[in-house]
């Protein structure tokens, strides 16, 4: 979607979707236009080539939601839509089943190709410089020749000798960014976006800032990709690291629902907006922008009193 901005949202209740609507804003205007809104009670397809809204109309179910059925009717400002969020990469490390699978997948081409494991070297040299290469042997596995690659990293000891060790055998930290290279990769030769949950979960902060500044440095983000990740470390409140509109809080009311707001849409008690010049970290683990557990402490015989 490379020709302006949309906003979507959608409600879904036990019985299928309740409310949904996108909204569409080319990047010299000021204003949202709808190009669809649905609730129980009404279906509204302003933003739809006329001829595509009885098709629409027709085939439309509680369960299906707009978007997914209007790409597939081949109708452009849907598919543009659903093609966007296919383009996009996701690592969730907070799923342990996943986080196995992206451990395991190497980058295309690093088996067979020096070219793409010097790549990878010179991604490794940003935190850690001993990784001068690495050792690769493919070998056959359940009958299927070559399919079983085996991997050494190559590090290089203070008196300038070399010795090998099984990637398998690197630490957390390590094995993550091994597997983050690939999506990190293919996200900036593509321009896309890349989702990643957890991204704080077994690194060392400045690794995460290694990472993170790879996105926020023009000569190397020739193409505007984006990184949109979930953390709970607060050290990344930092005006020298993010903008304002870059950093969002979610907050859990007494009913379970959570809200989702921007710390640039954020008003004080005061009525006053977050100045570019305050301490967000600060102020966060102070309370003063919410999105902060509440925290009851314990004593020894068990009685709970609030913290």
């Amino acid at each position: 979607m490379d020709t302006g901005a949309i906003i979507t949202d959608l409600f879904l209740g036990k019985d299928g979707v309740t409310e949904e609507w996108l909204n569409y804003k080319a990047k010299s205007a000021r204003q949202y236009r709808r190009i669809f809104y649905r609730d129980t009670n009404e279906l509204e397809l302003t933003g739809i080539p006329e001829k595509s809204r009885e098709n629409l109309s027709i085939a439309l179910e509680k369960e299906t939601l707009l978007v997914s059925l209007g790409a597939k009717l081949k109708i452009a400002k849907l598919k543009g839509v659903r093609d966007w969020f296919y383009s996009a990469n996701i690592a969730d490390f907070g799923d342990p089943y996943e986080n196995a699978f992206l451990s395991s997948v190497i980058p295309e081409g690093f088996a067979e190709d020096k070219s793409v494991q010097d790549k990878v070297v010179e991604y490794f040299a940003a935190f850690d410089p001993s990784i001068v290469g690495f050792h690769v042997e493919k070998s056959n596995r359940d009958g299927e020749e070559g399919k079983y690659v085996k991997i050494d990293a190559i590090h290089r000891l203070k008196g300038g000798e070399t010795t090998s060790i099984p990637l398998q055998e690197e630490s957390n930290g390590t094995l993550k960014m091994f597997a983050l290279y690939p999506v990190l990769q293919d996200t900036l030769e593509r321009g896309s976006v890349l989702f990643v949950d957890e991204l704080n979960a077994r690194l060392h902060p400045l690794l995460v800032r290694t990472f993170l500044i790879t996105f926020l440095n023009p000569e190397i983000n020739v193409h505007h990709a984006q990184i949109v990740f979930t953390t709970h470390d607060s050290w990344q409140l930092s005006t020298n690291l993010l903008r304002r509109d870059e950093i969002w809080f979610t907050e859990k009311d007494d009913d379970g629902a959570t809200t989702l707001y921007s710390l640039a849409d954020f008003v004080d008690a005061n009525g006053a907006r977050i100045r570019k010049d305050e301490s967000y970290e600060k102020n966060y683990l102070l309370g003063k922008y919410g999105a902060i557990p509440t925290l009851k402490s314990f004593d020894m015989f068990g009685e709970e009193s609030d913290g």
